[in-house]
């Protein structure tokens, strides 16, 4: 073959590996992830606009999982009768004004209100990502599912680091203003190129329902189980570090920045290591791998030794919960989004709720003695994993 010939080649693959409709998908979780970033600084300042106390900004916060767990279901009916493709773009549409509303809420009641719609809709618009992601793999037929959680969490990484400069030097509107403004240019330059759903006439015959068979409600256990750890890391990592192995306040962050770090460096690797190894295999070797670093975090001696599994637990984690994901998006026989809406309720659930109640025992036992014990739930995903296999999309040859 001639260097020309190879060049073309090369273009071809490399053109085909990032079509525009992959392209779009990341750039929705991109944007979705910066808006939540973006809200961690703005918390402060709305808790003092709408003199809330601490117990008052933690039911504010629980107005945010309760939007999420109303609206994420609905959205899935949604994609089940209209497909991603407008699904997607309809909830990042509306998603769009939630930090402005956040911005100008004038009291409790308000304030209340734009929390649930602003969880409400990043939960819906989540939904709609995944089911779209699925989509786009389908297509392509190779997985991308990891890179695109990977672009959240750059997005919030990027919304998180540059919110509290820019509420400084702008001001809370100026700084939701700009980003709601960057948001819908992103938008308008993404919409065409969204994937259109490819016709699925099997699963549009069947009824928009809660699904009767084990399979999805099994898989949304993976996902919740493996959340839980998650956000037990991310709540009380830094709080264990500092209260139970005497690490100063700047060591103590690094329980999270070295959880986060290597997470997010692994969903951009995971779909190479899905494609080459399967979606079995890479699900057991990373909850393996979770499960050795939960252990050793919680046996530590030192704070040294935490960050070390912390770091390794989220090399583990970091693929599990976009396989469950996948496979739940591409389980033959349901309407389409249904099954994928029910997995990603449970997951966050998990997330949104789980580590109060892991704060409230942590009281009586220790941290120490709960990120020990909190493996169990990894031993259950483990057990549970041979249906990671739905999550395979590439040809067979």
């Amino acid at each position: 073959m001639s260097s020309h010939d190879s060049t073309a080649t090369d273009a071809r693959v490399k053109s085909s590996y990032y079509p525009p409709s992959r392209i779009a998908v990341s750039g929705l979780f991109l944007l979705n992830g910066t808006f939540m970033g973006a809200w961690a600084p703005k918390i402060p300042e709305f808790a003092s606009r709408l003199s809330l106390s601490e117990s008052q900004l933690g039911l504010m916060i629980v107005c945010f999982g309760i939007g999420s767990l109303v609206l994420m279901p609905i959205a899935g009916i949604l994609i089940a009768h209209f497909g991603t493709s407008r699904a997607l773009r309809g909830a990042t549409l509306v998603f769009l004004p939630t930090l402005l509303l956040l911005s100008i809420a004038p009291n409790i009641w308000w304030g209340a209100m734009a929390i649930f719609l602003f969880g409400g809709l990043t939960g819906a618009m989540d939904i709609a990502m995944n089911a779209n992601a699925v989509e786009v793999e389908k297509s392509m037929r190779r997985a991308i599912m990891s890179s695109c959680h990977a672009f959240w969490s750059l997005g919030a990484f990027l919304g998180a680091t540059t919110g509290g400069y820019l509420i400084e030097t702008i001001g809370v509107l100026g700084h939701a203003t700009l980003l709601t403004a960057l948001a819908a240019l992103g938008l308008a330059a993404l919409w065409s190129l969204v994937l259109a759903d490819a016709p699925h006439p099997a699963e549009t015959r069947q009824k928009i329902r809660l699904p009767l068979s084990p399979l999805p409600w099994l898989i949304g256990v993976m996902a919740l189980f493996t959340m839980i750890p998650e956000g037990s890391i991310l709540d009380w990592g830094a709080l264990y570090m500092r209260d139970e192995l005497g690490a100063s306040l700047a060591l103590s962050g690094f329980a999270f920045g070295a959880f986060s770090a290597t997470m997010a460096i692994m969903r951009f690797a995971g779909d190479h290591v899905r494609d080459r190894f399967g979606a079995v295999k890479t699900l057991r070797v990373s909850t393996v791998l979770a499960i050795v670093g939960m252990v050793l975090a919680g046996l530590a001696p030192n704070a040294y030794v935490a960050m070390l599994g912390f770091a390794i637990c989220g090399v583990g984690i970091s693929n599990m919960v976009p396989i469950a994901f996948s496979a739940a998006g591409n389980l033959p026989g349901f309407a389409q989004g249904v099954a994928l809406s029910v997995t990603t309720v449970m997951g966050y659930s998990g997330a949104l709720f789980a580590p109060s109640s892991i704060g409230f025992i942590a009281e009586h036992t220790g941290f120490a003695w709960v990120f020990s014990v909190l493996p169990v739930l990894l031993l259950v995903v483990l057990l549970l994993s041979k249906h990671a296999v739905h999550a395979d999309v590439r040809e067979k040859h």
